[in-house]
């Protein structure tokens, strides 16, 4: 594919992240140090060989994902350990563009070092509010349950993230492997938040295909869906899909490095895109898989050919699936429009290829 001339900058172009966890956001030169700094041992695949060689569409392979996963989150012992990702973090985004950061994370992975689910979630709330001041980048949080375990563990977090919808909770998740655990499984803790006003974004349609995106479409009541990308599998549910107005939250990295699709061409970015798809580029696990926000753009400027007019698009869609306050989303949203109405020009720090 003929790859478009213009050169605006990708990193000028506001827009929303979406798709991000809390430990996997983590910078890899901070996972090194806090290591250091706090005794944990690091395998070769987090220090020497980084970024890990990755595959999880078979158990083995998703069993060293998590489980490089759970070291590098158990590099976080002290509570300026968090403070420090999420500045970090918050500071990453900033530079990429990013303009709201929702960020996801399962208090209860977190739990037994800071004195429980509440005042971890309260930890994690105030280190928020402090990257954002810092920085200048609002940050809402996802409470996200595991679908692994047991679905009344969902009901508890579910319920934890309704005490605080309104002071920094903005939506409610689930993640971890589809194939041991089914959405429809998780109806309950959904039904909680969605009664407290929470937006929701169960995961699907990665490991597995469209079945997994209608349960969280007809049981959950989703309004993105993490991933979602092998809605292409069914055109009927890829219509759906855009007729609803579901953001599909699609991080094209993440696919390629746990083998979801064996090359970025193979991705059906273009194809949900042109079917009318609200689509948000994101990166899941940039300490596992290298690139950030910016190189997701790049990807579909320079692998699918999108037009600067088409990254735009791109960026309103991340918006307009957010959680954003309106003030936040109407600002990035004229943002957007004066980055496309600016002349092309400059080169962006992080337009590479991966």
């Amino acid at each position: 594919m003929e790859r478009p001339t213009s050169t605006r900058r990708l990193d000028r172009l506001p827009k929303a992240h979406l798709h991000l966890h809390f430990t996997g956001s983590m910078r890899h030169s901070t996972l090194v140090e806090l290591a250091d700094e706090n005794g944990v041992r690091l395998p070769q695949a987090l220090v020497d060989e980084w970024p890990p060689r990755l595959r999880g569409t078979d158990e083995r392979g998703w069993f060293r994902f998590q489980r490089l996963y759970d070291i590098a989150r158990s590099a976080l012992r002290r509570p300026e350990d968090v403070y420090r990702l999420l500045r970090e973090t918050a500071e990453d985004e900033r530079d990429a563009g990013s303009g709201w950061l929702e960020i996801q994370v399962d208090p209860s992975g977190y739990a037994s070092r800071f004195g429980g689910l509440t005042p971890t979630l309260e930890l994690v709330l105030e280190a928020a509010r402090a990257a954002e001041h810092a920085t200048g980048v609002p940050v809402g949080l996802m409470v996200a349950a595991n679908r692994t375990k047991h679905p009344l563990e969902a009901k508890v977090l579910a319920r934890l993230a309704r005490q605080y919808a309104g002071r920094g909770v903005v939506s409610f998740g689930l993640n971890n492997d589809e194939r041991k655990g089914r959405a429809r499984e998780f109806e309950g803790a959904f039904r909680i938040a969605r009664r407290a006003g929470l937006l929701l974004a169960p995961h699907g349609g990665e490991l597995q295909g469209p079945r997994s995106i209608r349960e969280c479409l007809d049981e959950l009541g989703a309004d993105r869906v993490g991933h979602g990308v092998r809605a292409v599998e069914d055109p009927y549910l890829v219509e759906r899909i855009a007729t609803q107005g579901v953001t599909l939250e699609i991080c094209p990295t993440s696919n390629i490095g746990l083998g979801v699709f064996e090359r970025l061409e193979h991705m059906p970015l273009r194809r949900l895109f042109d079917a009318g798809v609200p689509i948000a580029l994101g990166t899941d696990d940039p300490l596992l898989f290298g690139p950030r926000l910016v190189e997701q753009y790049a990807i579909a400027r320079e692998v699918f050919g999108f037009t600067d007019a088409e990254l735009a698009e791109l960026a309103r869609m991340s918006v307009r699936g957010s959680a954003a306050p309106e003030a936040v989303r109407k600002e990035l949203l004229a943002g957007i429009d004066a980055w496309l109405a600016a002349p092309p020009g400059g080169q962006d720090r992080s337009s590479q290829r991966p």
